[in-house]
């Protein structure tokens, strides 16, 4: 493809020296860059391609980064990126060379605000409004919500607030009628009726531009049919859920269509008080395939052929199936991520005990609580990342009546191209220290079907995490119970050696998760176990080491934060007792720094925080080499 713009414009003041034509010029140039960019790099190609006008848009009519454009997910915004100056950049989006596939502010002035997660550019957005004013500085603000981040409670909760605020800020619906999932609810239905009205609104456009030619009362005549329209609106209830906040609604637009966007942009924030404009666009737009699927092409992986990567959330969905056919108090709920978490097929087969509640975390897991409270059997799947973000109605609504939901921590641990919003190296941390919560880690797809067996009667608040993927069956899986753990047998083809029961040494690797044991399993020297349950920790097992006849070292491993982590939880627990203290115990904890991660690459990431093959054996080599 040919680029005549693309490469031209380094800031909003060189798109605003374009006309209008070659903005639709540079509109088909960036979709066509976007696309190639993102079939070799994966990312979020369908919903940014539909996006590209809005972007355009905006930064012909603000003044940024003086005035603020909020992207509610970053996904929508590859053509803002392009725009403010980072199409080299792009070339190697999602990369720690290039930029971030989502919105981050230390990447560029013109990313107001860090948007990885949905529904917060409201409330940012207010926040922004509020803090030039106190200053007496002058800005606009914009913010891009698409309409499925309109699910979730945070941006309720905004809208609330800036209709009673009464503040100069525009919202940009940017409706595509479909978030990463199909959406649902009420919200879903109430976007299909205003789209309903398009037709009707082209009709009226058509009749004003006849009328108004009309000599000397054309004007007065349409004001008067414009009030019966009103009049009628109001009968129907098109835009009255809005305008009832204290925001006012206009549209349905095509929001593919740039002059009058520009137009309509100019109008609004022009006027005095909240605005919303809601805008139709075409998600995947420009790419055949992608508007043809736009969910296949919602997120994409890099090219390049596999690497024979098993899925656990693959596993997690077929097995639940598996377990409703034998059991019809079992139902699955999860938030506008059903093909992430592997439950597509569930929503097929059992679609009456399948919610899929929107980008609404929060009441994800209190739905999950009434559901069990009412005698069914609940799993809620959600990503660790996600999962954060409903911190409170776990503990309140679900462990303190230890109510039996099991919860699926998908993407648990470090993420690699998605960055640093996504990192799923938080949740034992926030799960452990919740009364009444036991979590477990499978160390591989058949432990994991293990897990979900044992959930089916576990009558407490259970949550079970691991990363995307595997990369093999290990061929053995003692019984799973909570509790306990699993001292690795000696298995040809493991890896370089594996520590077993029958290799001698004083050093154990504590592993706890899929990727901590895939490390362990090539180093020498330590006999390694399987810490699947992350709590409650194996005490008996860890009692009987330190009463043994010599003293040991334990070396704890993890892919999360040493913060409040697991390696955190056996040290706490053997100092209480005293061994540490006592000599007989030497502990020493791997994991996670206390920082952001940051890179976009799970290799770099744990190279950073020395969780490596060279440095775990240098540290097994070292204690072996103490004096006894």
């Amino acid at each position: 493809m040919q680029y005549k713009h693309l490469h031209n414009i380094h800031s909003p003041a060189d798109l605003k020296r374009l006309s209008m034509v070659e903005m639709q010029e540079y509109a088909h140039e960036l979709r066509g860059f976007i696309t190639q960019t993102t079939l070799k790099n994966g990312g979020h190609l369908a919903p940014s391609l539909g996006a590209v006008e809005i972007a355009i848009a905006l930064h012909t009519v603000l003044d940024c980064p003086t005035d603020k454009i909020l992207w509610d997910v970053g996904h929508q915004a590859y053509a803002h990126k392009m725009i403010t100056g980072r199409a080299e950049g792009f070339n190697h989006l999602r990369t720690d060379d290039g930029v971030s596939g989502f919105i981050k502010p230390s990447e560029s002035p013109y990313d107001a605000f860090v948007s990885g997660h949905a529904s917060n550019a409201l409330g940012a957005a207010i926040g922004f409004v509020r803090a030039a004013k106190l200053q007496n500085m002058p800005s606009k603000v914009a913010a891009v919500v698409g309409d499925g981040a309109l699910t979730g409670g945070m941006a309720f909760e905004a809208l609330n607030d800036i209709g009673d605020s009464g503040e100069n800020i525009t919202i940009i619906l940017n409706d595509n009628e479909m978030s990463i999932s199909e959406n649902v609810g009420g919200m879903s239905r109430y976007f299909s009726r205003l789209r309903i009205s398009r037709n009707y609104l082209k009709f009226k456009n058509r009749l004003k531009r006849v009328v108004t030619a009309i000599p000397f009362a054309g004007g007065v005549f349409f004001k008067a049919l414009d009030k019966t329209k009103r009049a009628f609106g109001r009968v129907l209830g098109i835009h009255k859920f809005f305008e009832q906040m204290g925001i006012r609604y206009y549209g349905p637009y095509d929001g593919n269509d740039l002059p009058s966007l520009v137009k309509v942009l100019r109008q609004a924030h022009a006027m005095k008080g909240p605005v919303l404009l809601h805008l139709i666009t075409q998600k995947g737009r420009g790419f055949k395939d992608a508007e043809e699927n736009p969910s296949s092409y919602h997120g994409l992986a890099p090219a390049g052929p596999g690497v024979g990567e098993q899925s656990f959330s693959s596993i997690a969905g077929k097995s639940l199936c598996a377990l409703a056919k034998e059991n019809a108090k079992i139902c699955t709920i999860t938030a506008a991520m059903a093909d992430g978490t592997g439950l597509s097929e569930f929503s097929k087969k059992f679609p009456n005990r399948f919610f899929d509640v929107g980008i609404a975390e929060q009441h994800a897991v209190t739905l999950a609580a009434g559901l069990a409270a009412g005698g069914l059997k609940p799993y809620v799947c959600l990503y660790s990342s996600f999962l954060q973000r409903a911190y409170d109605q776990v503990m309140h609504d679900v462990c303190i009546m230890n109510l039996p939901v099991t919860f699926l921590v998908d993407r648990a641990g470090v993420i690699g191209a998605d960055g640093v919003t996504h990192q799923g190296v938080y949740d034992i941390a926030y799960l452990s220290n919740i009364p009444n919560l036991t979590i477990l880690a499978p160390k591989d797809g058949e432990e994991l079907k293990e897990m979900l067996e044992l959930s089916v009667d576990y009558n407490a608040p259970l949550a079970i995490r691991y990363p995307k993927s595997f990369t093999k069956n290990y061929g053995f899986c003692t019984k799973v119970e909570t509790g306990k753990w699993e001292l690795f047998p000696f298995v040809e083809g493991m890896g370089k050696a594996v520590g077993a029961a029958n290799v001698l040494s004083d050093i154990y690797i504590l592993a706890a998760g899929n990727r901590m044991l895939e490390l362990a399993c090539q180093t020498t020297g330590a006999q390694i176990v399987n810490a699947r349950s992350v709590k409650p920790l194996d005490t008996d097992f860890l009692e009987k080491l330190a009463n043994g006849d010599a003293g040991v070292t334990l070396i704890t491993l993890e892919d999360h934060m040493l913060t409040g982590g697991f390696g955190a939880s056996v040290t706490q627990y053997l100092n209480q007792q005293g061994y540490i203290i006592n000599g007989k115990v030497n502990v020493i904890n791997l994991g996670l720094k206390d920082a952001f991660i940051h890179t976009h690459s799970i290799n770099k990431a744990f190279e950073l925080n020395d969780l490596t093959v060279e440095h775990l054996q240098g540290v097994i080599d070292k204690v072996t080499k103490l004096p006894l």
